[in-house]
């Protein structure tokens, strides 16, 4: 089984972008502790150092709906803020969402446009006269990609439908979180308030 994971601490502050980059940690040492695969896909860096807006992660093996059903919610992380002295708040709330790797569209070929053209740069007699750079167009999203790599069209093709296609896994993976911030934004203070997962002070030890 595969699922995509989503860590988020939406519109929280500072703090609980502390705490995704923190439960980044412990989720990937408990996935593979489980023996479950675990990879970073995507990540957002937070305002302060060594904190998180947001990540993604590919979960894949065996058992994998019974590991998340400890984990999939909201986490609350207890502890005085370390970054404001004088704050009183001291209840930080982040989200874990996950959903099916199959939402993800694939780049299919036909939905690709391709543009040849010489290639450039420094070289003189020795860049390549031929039409033999690519660009790779996706139609729909507009990502684009330019390959010069190799003297043959049809490599600098091959090469430039594999860059695309990595572009535009990342372009699905920032759509999926832009959807999730939104879903973020209506969750109501009640749901916030049952935690799957307590955390406690800056040792962040879990509260049973």
């Amino acid at each position: 089984m595969e699922k995509i994971i989503q860590i988020t601490a939406g519109r929280g502050p500072a703090e609980c972008m502390y705490v995704v980059s923190k439960i980044l940690k412990a989720f990937l040492k408990e996935a593979n502790d489980s023996k479950l695969e675990a990879q970073v896909s995507q990540r957002t860096a937070g305002t302060q150092a060594n904190t998180l807006v947001s990540v993604i992660l590919v979960l894949k093996g065996k058992n994998v709906e019974q590991f998340l059903k400890t984990w999939e919610g909201s986490i609350l992380w207890i502890c005085k803020s370390p970054y404001r002295k004088f704050h009183k708040r001291k209840n930080w709330f982040i989200e874990i969402n996950s959903f099916e790797k199959n939402i993800v569209k694939e780049l299919k070929t036909n939905e690709i446009e391709f543009k040849t053209t010489k290639s450039s740069g420094p070289g003189g007699q020795h860049v390549n006269k031929t039409d033999s750079a690519v660009w790779a167009t996706h139609k729909e999203s507009g990502i684009k990609v330019f390959v010069q790599e190799s003297r043959s069209q049809h490599q600098n093709k091959k090469i430039a439908i594999k860059r695309l296609a990595e572009a535009f896994q990342n372009y699905e993976m920032q759509q999926i979180e832009n959807q999730h911030f939104q879903q973020w934004k209506s969750t109501t203070d009640i749901e916030r308030g049952n935690p799957i997962r307590t955390y406690e002070g800056m040792k962040f030890k879990r509260k049973k």
